[in-house]
């Protein structure tokens, strides 16, 4: 029966990747909306369970009038109906329907709702630009995701629980008691308006804390995030205690927030304790006053009280529940400027996918300058034939990286285009271009899973037979084999830990090389794929190259030129334009850039220098 429940939704279902609204009620909607059916079983359910608690304070009221008239004798066969018809009420009508509401509203709402919306917007988040994640914390990115879900819940639940819930039982009551005689309900009258001013003044301003909490949270995660996601550069420069102070900050901001928040609970409970006494003592006075008149019966009092005392309870948990509302209201308006954010690099609408017949790549007039007025690359155009070789080369700061980010549609350009096989790239999808491209770069990052996930990702090939001999290639295989992790998995098996911090820069450099050889792309980017490996692995590997690289279009960066000398082409890049271009031994006799940085190479690598 649970399973059954369960079932009802989704949480994974594959909706259409739309960007989600910026404005607050609309973000809740687009969410909400898969679930709004049983959203509205589980008020229909809440309004009926309230009448029928309500129902039975107007019986006890009944109760207490039959058993101060009736005859103790025939009480029974009096009044036999009405007890049968309560007792099911009581023993039947409510534990079935609040049973279905529990079945509904916990095995179907509470686990799938936040699921449902972390996997949307984990979805659409994994489309956004590299521009998107470089200006965030992935901890405060994901931590967003994680609390906006929650959030999300809890707003739309605590309203359709609540609003329904107490609108139709405190309604109920004060028609219940004016039912009796319209005087016996204006002290409850007169406590639900003092409720809401209470509730007027002090809830918008536990929302505007929330908010601030809420941000102030996401900041301090973030924070304590960066230290350990960099505990290895915090380590090497002994600065745990400067990571002390500065995690201390955002903590002490996050303190801030929660001593105004208390400070504003404490006069809300003080002020919630005076109009509950209030209540109590006014609805007492008039019942004894209404009763010395014959105006009201022993059991209308008796009803009376009985639902001031339960006012009175569940006034705390409206207050909570209100308050947490209005928290939640605020860590949603928080994260909703992210997770609203559109996507800046996007497929258009009639984006096919990229058919590389040549693997011919043109460079046309290209304009980037990272959004700033001037910079990094200017009206720089650029042809690669089918299966050339070309070396990029410059110093730090050329734009060579940028313009392997500009092909790989990292980001969009500010003007011209680039085109393979005469395709312009943006007129393709991007999984398409990224498919026939393979990229092995200076700063390689695994995903914590497998070796051999690692190896075989973005990749169709599953052949134990071809990855071993991928990794054989790379001269991955021998360290592999050796591999052990703490829970005992072996070689190929063997997880890699977050970014791949278990193996070294060299380690990781083949893991990814591997995974190139394995992907067979048409199109080879190498952006200082070798500099984390030492010389005699470097040269071996160098053979593998040559054959991955033939039949291949071909762009390589590197800083030790003697990796690339042998290249179709050479192009240097200075200032964000091309400025030489030539073969090894034709760039040498011009005596340019490219000869000075040979000249100041030291064991074939190329010291960074600062342009004269």
């Amino acid at each position: 029966m649970f399973s059954f429940f369960e079932r009802l939704v989704d949480p994974f279902e594959i909706a259409p990747l739309e960007q989600p609204p910026a404005k607050y009620w609309s973000f809740i909607w687009f969410y909400t909306k898969p679930l709004a059916p049983l959203l509205a079983l589980v008020s229909v359910f809440a309004a009926m369970i309230a009448i029928l608690e309500v129902w039975i304070f107007s019986f006890m009221g009944d109760l207490v009038n039959w058993l101060e008239a009736g005859n103790k004798e025939t009480f029974w066969q009096d009044n036999s109906a009405s007890l049968w018809g309560m007792g099911v009420v009581i023993l039947v009508a409510i534990p079935v329907l609040s049973a279905i509401w529990e079945m509904i509203f916990h095995q179907s709402v509470v686990g799938n709702y936040p699921m449902l919306i972390r996997w949307r917007a984990h979805r659409y988040l994994l489309r956004q630009s590299m521009e998107f994640f470089n200006n965030d914390f992935a901890g405060r990115i994901a931590n967003k995701v994680m609390q906006s879900a929650i959030a999300v819940r809890e707003v739309v639940t605590r309203i359709v629980d609540l609003l329904v819930y107490v609108v139709v039982y405190f309604g109920s009551a004060i028609a219940l008691l004016a039912m009796s005689e319209w005087a016996l309900a204006l002290p409850m009258v007169l406590w639900l308006v003092s409720y809401g001013l209470v509730m007027w003044y002090f809830i918008p301003r536990l929302k505007d804390i929330s908010k601030e909490q809420a941000d102030a949270r996401s900041i301090m995660t973030g924070h304590v995030v960066d230290a350990y996601t960099n505990i290895s550069t915090v380590k090497l420069f002994s600065l745990a205690h400067d990571e002390e102070s500065y995690a201390k900050g955002s903590m002490d901001g996050f303190m801030d927030t929660v001593y105004r928040q208390m400070r504003l609970v404490t006069k809300l409970n003080v002020a919630l304790t005076v109009i509950n006494s209030l209540l109590l003592a006014g609805l007492g006075i008039t019942a004894i006053l209404l009763w010395q008149n014959s105006l009201v019966t022993t059991g209308a009092i008796a009803v009376a009280i009985g639902l001031a005392l339960r006012f009175q309870g569940m006034s705390q948990w409206i207050l909570w529940e209100v308050a947490g509302l209005f928290e939640n209201i605020g860590t949603v308006q928080d994260g909703l400027g992210m997770l609203s954010k559109p996507i800046s690099v996007k497929d258009v609408p009639d984006a096919k996918p990229l058919q590389v017949t040549g693997a011919a790549i043109e460079f046309d007039n290209l304009r980037f300058h990272y959004g700033k007025d001037s910079g990094v690359l200017e009206n720089l155009s650029l042809q690669v034939q089918n299966g050339e070789k070309i070396g990029l080369v410059g110093r730090s700061g050329a734009g060579k990286s940028t313009l392997m980010n500009l092909l790989l549609r990292f980001y969009e350009l500010e003007g011209g285009a680039i085109r393979i096989d005469g395709n312009d790239i943006k007129s393709v999808t991007q999984e398409s271009l990224r498919e026939h491209i393979g990229v092995v770069t200076q700063d390689t990052s695994l995903l914590h899973r497998s070796i051999y996930e690692n190896i075989v990702y973005g990749s169709d090939e599953t052949d134990m037979d071809k990855v071993r001999d991928a990794a054989r290639r790379a001269h991955a295989l021998e360290f592999i084999e050796g591999l052990e992790d703490k829970e005992g998995r072996k070689g190929f098996d063997t997880l890699v830990g977050e970014r791949g911090v278990k193996l070294s820069g060299g380690q990781r450099q083949r893991i990814a090389i591997a995974r190139v050889l394995l992907k067979n792309a048409p199109i080879l980017v190498l952006d200082e794929a070798t500099s984390a490996l030492d010389s005699e692995v470097e040269a071996a590997i160098q053979e593998s190259f040559s054959s991955l690289m033939e039949g291949k279009t071909v762009i390589a960066i590197a800083h030790r030129l003697s990796t690339i000398a042998a290249m179709d082409r050479l192009v240097v890049m200075d200032k964000g334009e091309i400025v030489e271009m030539g073969s090894h031994d034709e760039l040498l006799g011009y005596g340019g850039i490219y000869a000075s940085l040979w000249q100041r190479q030291s064991g074939g690598f190329l010291a960074d220098v600062a342009a004269e």
